[in-house]
């Protein structure tokens, strides 16, 4: 414990005692550990967080190093869930850090025990999986008698972004430039089934042309709404 108090000694000396305790009390679970949910994790780890549970089933491929935070030459091939929890476990080896090889979808959703976080971070790039995701999450009670219940936060879509300028934060239905939110609230509508409750999204109105097929991205992007992410559950902690 004396090592993880002087390693949060400048988080402490910025937010109090109390609410570090708020923090490493906390349990927070990560779907998706790409290019955002992977700065995403790290940060909340680096700022006092203990009890995350971070959800992938993908392994490290070449075309990930440019932009993920635990994928480097030496990691292609590697399951990411496990690559990422070594490294947060130096940052703060007090940490409990459960890794899941899996993904999130309607046949696995129930095994996740939603209601048992905290903090849900939607960082999926699945359509139908995110769909899924924020159906159930902001059906969730935002109380539980005297204390709040779980909050959910996700990231619309961070490729095809240069400008860091231009990311910012909304409620999902005043998103407004984003395709990714745009063709989500087309399929709520078409189904008819929508969100319980609202819920705050980080996205960027900048759209850029590919230089090539697919959509590329930018660490410096992916890593933004990473953090933004976490700054999220930070705020809301501090409350």
């Amino acid at each position: 414990m004396a090592i993880e108090q002087a390693i949060f000694r400048r988080t402490e000396l910025l937010l109090g005692d109390e609410t570090m305790e708020r923090l490493s009390s906390k349990r927070v679970i990560i779907f998706g550990v790409g290019g955002v949910g992977s700065w995403c994790a790290e940060s909340l780890v680096r700022s006092g967080i203990r009890q995350l549970t971070i959800v992938d089933s993908d392994c490290v491929s070449i075309t990930n190093v440019n932009r993920q935070l635990m994928a480097t030459t030496k990691t292609v091939g590697q399951v990411k869930v496990d690559v990422l929890k070594e490294r947060l476990l130096t940052i703060n080896p007090s940490a409990e850090i459960t890794a899941l090889q899996q993904i999130f979808t309607a046949e696995t959703a129930a095994s996740f025990a939603l209601d048992s976080y905290d903090y849900i971070i939607d960082a999926i790039d699945s359509l139908k999986d995110k769909l899924l995701l924020i159906q159930m999450a902001t059906n969730l009670p935002v109380s539980r008698g005297d204390r709040r219940g779980t909050q959910f936060f996700s990231s619309m879509g961070a490729a095809l972004k240069m400008d860091p300028t231009r990311i910012q934060v909304a409620e999902f239905w005043k998103v407004q430039g984003d395709p990714l939110a745009r063709t989500l609230r087309k399929r709520f509508k078409h189904e008819g089934q929508f969100p319980a409750s609202k819920f705050q999204c980080v996205y960027s109105d900048e759209l850029v042309e590919p230089q090539g097929a697919g959509k590329g991205s930018l660490v410096h992007i992916t890593a933004i709404f990473g953090f933004m992410l976490a700054g999220l559950v930070i705020q809301d902690a501090i409350k």
